[in-house]
């Protein structure tokens, strides 16, 4: 008998290897498979400007980043507690006009650069709801008054036009990966929240259709579909799980990895555990030997990056 219904991957005719360069985008979620890419010793960046859910704040991002245009005095707002942009999270604000100048300024120039670098491009769309102030669509309100922003859906017409001028611009000679976040927006009503992932699922299908380098990955559907069960979310029954997290990634490794890339993987893991790992004597002899032994396995992985973990090897010995 069969008590799932497991989603069919097709794997990349060529996916990411560790020599690839990977620039992600988008809702918490790419965060969180962005935290295993890098665990896994792959070279990505992520949000630049803090977490983004809807659409057109990551194609904002996007265009900002491919032009590298610096943040000017009009794009600061000054609140309670010192000075924030409705362009990037609260994680960038500044308790001066300096300090939030420097914060955001440096992430343009360190994004632009990771952007054009980028041999894949991972975007997660979370929502089609979104707040305009002023006509134009924030990434973050920042806890300002409620009057100051219209809240509005975005169409998937919408979303595809923007989107076209950019994989007919800056994402042209990019491979893209196109995800739907699986973490349910619960503040916009289930109703709300099941239109608008519908929204996001139907323009994804759309540019994925019509450009070649776009690629969909179905994160939305491995949770709704196949793991189907409120034991994968955690305590707010929103965000998936660690486990459900796992699963997610171990089908993104399945799907989207070359076969070589996915060969290496419990060989990086075996060495970063065995960094993290506190030994109970550093000074005994048998550390010392297992330190040489992760050394040399690490030499015979000459194409991955182990810089920080050779160096506490290296340091016990």
């Amino acid at each position: 008998m069969k008590f799932r219904t497991e989603i069919s991957l097709i794997p990349l005719a060529e996916g990411i290897d560790h020599s690839a360069k990977i620039f992600a985008l988008g809702s918490c979620f790419a965060e969180s498979i962005s935290e295993r890419l890098q665990k896994a010793k792959f070279s990505v960046t992520t949000n630049p400007f803090g977490v983004a859910f809807n659409p057109f704040s990551i194609a904002s991002a996007i265009e900002r980043l491919a032009d590298t245009r610096a943040f000017a005095v009009c794009d600061i707002r000054e609140g309670r507690e010192g000075f924030f942009s409705f362009d990037a999270h609260s994680s960038l604000d500044g308790k001066t006009h300096t300090e939030i100048f420097t914060n955001l300024n440096q992430a343009v120039a360190q994004g632009s650069k990771a952007l054009r670098d980028a041999d894949w491009v991972i975007l997660t769309f979370g929502t089609a709801w979104v707040y305009e102030r002023e006509g134009r669509v924030v990434a973050n309100c920042h806890k300002q008054p409620a009057k100051e922003f219209e809240r509005r859906r975005l169409s998937v017409e919408e979303i595809v036009e923007r989107y076209c001028k950019l994989f007919e611009g800056v994402l042209r000679d990019k491979r893209v990966i196109l995800t739907v976040s699986p973490v349910r927006h619960l503040g916009d009503g289930l109703q709300e929240n099941s239109v608008s992932k519908s929204i996001l699922r139907l323009a994804v299908e759309e540019l994925c259709e019509r450009y070649e380098n776009a690629h969909y990955f179905p994160s939305y559907e491995i949770l709704m579909d196949d793991l189907r069960d409120y034991r994968y979310y955690a305590d707010d029954l929103a965000h998936p799980s660690k486990m459900a997290v796992d699963y997610v990634w171990e089908r993104f490794c399945e799907g989207m990895m070359t076969d070589g890339a996915r060969t290496l993987l419990p060989q990086i893991e075996q060495i970063v555990i065995a960094a993290e790992h506190r030994p109970f004597n550093p000074t005994s002899e048998a550390h010392r030997a297992f330190c040489r032994k992760m050394l040399l396995k690490m030499e015979s992985l000459s194409e991955i990056d182990f810089s920080e973990e050779k160096k506490i090897f290296e340091r016990n010995l």
